[in-house]
């Protein structure tokens, strides 16, 4: 499993709630905090557990994470669970595919970089969102199309600032 997996399951939930910045920085939030939890509970029990049995709970444990979220939601703040809707039962997914990605490795480094570069994209996405929507009168930013153009251009951005420029000469026969 590679990180290319990670940021499609990530998808879903960057894309389609980051369309204010409060909404952005409470999935941000919700799924740091889930996916921490998961990997905090399944680190004592890896050892415990055959790989099938692993996978049981594992299941079992994202499941139970984002039950409790949901129900936590509807009970203490349900404006913002009608605003989040479908999408806090999606991070289940998501602590899966980290508990999967990590396999035998489960380095807390890893993890640690992974959740904090998607709570910056989701807050950075969600502010963009919302500026461009809300102050620069662009409707189209508050749309699903306009958060792919938006993250095409934070990810071209993102590789023009902190990549190294290919050479310019062509590598490779044509």
């Amino acid at each position: 499993m590679s990180r290319q997996w990670l940021a499609a399951v990530s998808l879903a939930p960057l894309l389609g709630i980051t369309q204010t910045l409060l909404d952005a920085c409470a999935i941000a939030g919700f799924s740091v905090l889930l996916i921490t939890l998961h990997h905090l509970a399944m680190g004592s029990l890896h050892r415990w557990l055959a790989a099938r049995g692993r996978m049981l709970a594992s299941v079992l444990l994202a499941a139970a994470l984002t039950t409790c979220l949901e129900l936590s939601l509807r009970a203490w703040a349900l404006p913002l669970h009608q605003a989040l809707t479908p999408y806090p039962t999606l991070i289940a997914v998501q602590c899966l595919m980290f508990e999967y990605a990590q396999g035998e490795n489960r380095h807390w480094r890893d993890t640690a970089q992974l959740l904090g570069a998607f709570a910056a994209l989701c807050i950075a996405l969600g502010l963009c969102r919302e500026l461009l929507a809300g102050w620069a009168g662009l409707r189209l930013a508050a749309l699903l199309p306009g958060a792919f153009f938006l993250l095409g251009l934070l990810l071209a951005l993102y590789n023009r600032v902190c990549l190294r420029r290919a050479p310019s000469r062509r590598q490779g026969k044509c």
